[in-house]
């Protein structure tokens, strides 16, 4: 019997030691993060940064002069390295959000798929080639020459700077084979998805919108014309977005840690940093603006009619209680990131109809829809829209300027509250007029691009100073190849 319960004892042992390794597996945190989760994660991040007003992370809402600062007025008055804000942004769109999608993409690229889910994992990577491209295209737009061909490479730490309109072309062909995949009859990503829920035949919406957008982006620029031409006449054969049930946005949550950035900043931090800029209010009032209510609040003047929205002057202390805060609905923590919509298309196809390409309607046609889809979005009535469209102030034919005064003064004031848009309208167009704060003494001065990060000075030098002579020095006031006006 001892011999028996001995073998018994052996086996019992011999079996249980061929998953001992199972006992340290923590199967509440994998060692593998799954290729979708990856997915979600580049997506917020993405989202985070694009909405963010936070002076460390995101200067554009007061480069694009929609808000000043109450008391700290550093970055109203273009001084972004005392914060490190270029080194920041950099980090979190090439970190947090290319290389998360470079990882999402590898993952999935080595996972096995069942048959019936080859067109699913197909979608997946031409999702995530999408979103890759739109970010590419937003750190181009505000660096200029920047790592790409040798980026995203943990082995290589000192990664050459591409030329900004190689990498424009070379979008344009990763875009086009990313759509060429998209396809309806699969799924996706499904809940992972924080934009479209997986929904192909919208993510193919937003493509082809974004490939108008990065056509319209270069069309000035003659070495990118061929290309600007057949993406913006392709994408709009191949069918944009035709209203705001379109848009590329993600939507907060109530609470935290999943509520809006904006919300962070205004309301959980406690911090009173920002009012209405004078730029923005002066020009949305004498027109009689109704998205004014909703982009501001009203500051009783203390005298007849009151109240009334005001703005602190651009870069000049302006106090609190003096100024038009942010508008109420910014104070809501679902408020959403917004990525593309229907609005921003709206201008681009006006500005393509007035440049005399064939996009199915006229630049007048395309300007009053994208104020109208704009009124809308923020609360408008069908007849706030009329009113407002009626005004010789704004109506096409009666509003003052050539086609780039009146397209880039509406597109700016729609684009309120993602500045970096905003500003990018202006830089293409050139208009409204941007006032000086007075650490400048000369509008040429007013910031066109983004500095590099400090740490790129310091830790890949030579790519640097190449990249910083190419473009013609490294200044904020330094154009980008685009920006030919």
């Amino acid at each position: 019997m001892k011999k028996i319960y001995l073998i018994l004892l052996v086996l019992v042992v011999a079996s249980c030691t061929k998953n001992f390794e199972e006992f340290n597996k923590d199967t509440k945190s994998p060692s593998k993060v799954a290729g979708e989760t990856l997915f979600s994660s580049a997506v917020k991040s993405l989202a985070d940064q694009n909405a963010s007003i936070s002076v460390n992370l995101n200067v554009y809402n007061l480069f694009s002069q929609y808000v000043t600062e109450t008391t700290y007025t550093d970055e109203a008055n273009y001084d972004v390295i005392t914060r490190a804000i270029p080194g920041n942004e950099f980090r979190i769109l090439y970190r947090d959000v290319l290389e998360d999608l470079k990882e999402s993409k590898d993952i999935i690229n080595a996972t096995t798929y069942l048959p019936t889910e080859a067109g699913m994992k197909k979608n997946q990577l031409a999702i995530i080639e999408v979103l890759s491209v739109y970010t590419w295209q937003r750190i181009v737009d505000i660096w200029g020459n920047v790592p790409y061909s040798e980026s995203l490479n943990i082995d290589n730490t000192t990664p050459k700077y591409d030329d900004a309109a190689t990498i424009y072309k070379d979008l344009f062909k990763r875009l086009d084979a990313a759509i060429a995949d998209l396809d309806a009859a699969s799924g996706s990503f499904g809940g992972a998805d924080f934009i479209y829920a997986g929904d192909v035949a919208a993510w193919k919406l937003f493509a082809n919108s974004l490939k108008l957008k990065l056509g319209m982006s270069v069309i000035d620029y003659s070495g990118l014309a061929t290309e600007a031409k057949a993406a913006i006449e392709g994408a709009v054969t191949a069918g944009v977005f035709a209203s705001n049930a379109d848009n590329g946005a993600m939507t907060y949550l109530t609470a935290s840690p999943n509520t809006s950035p904006v919300y962070i900043d205004l309301v959980l931090s406690g911090r009173f940093d920002f009012v209405a800029a004078n730029t923005m209010v002066d020009i949305m009032v004498p027109i009689a603006d109704p998205r004014l209510a909703s982009y501001y609040q009203t500051r009783d003047t203390g005298s007849i009619p009151t109240p009334a929205y005001l703005g602190g002057i651009y870069g000049s202390n302006s106090a609190y209680a003096n100024y038009s805060p942010y508008g109420t609905a910014f104070l809501d923590p679902t408020l959403q990131s917004v990525l593309l919509d229907y609005t921003e298309v709206c201008f681009y196809l006006a500005e393509a109809a007035a440049k005399g390409f064939t996009v199915g309607g006229t630049a007048e046609s395309f300007y009053n829809a994208g104020i109208e889809s704009s009124i809308l979005y923020w609360g408008g009535s069908a007849a706030d829209v009329a009113t407002y469209l009626l005004n010789p102030g704004v109506a096409y034919a009666t509003a003052t300027g050539t086609f780039q005064q009146k397209i880039g003064t509406q597109a700016w004031i729609a684009s309120f509250n993602r500045g970096f848009l905003g500003w990018t309208f202006w830089r293409r167009l050139d208009y409204p007029l941007f006032n000086m704060p007075l650490s400048i003494s000369n509008y040429s001065d007013i910031p066109v691009r983004m500095t590099y990060p400090t740490v790129e000075q310091t830790l890949n030098a030579a790519n640097y100073t190449a990249a910083s002579s190419a473009i013609g020095e490294d200044l904020l006031k330094t154009k980008l190849f685009w920006d030919i006006h």
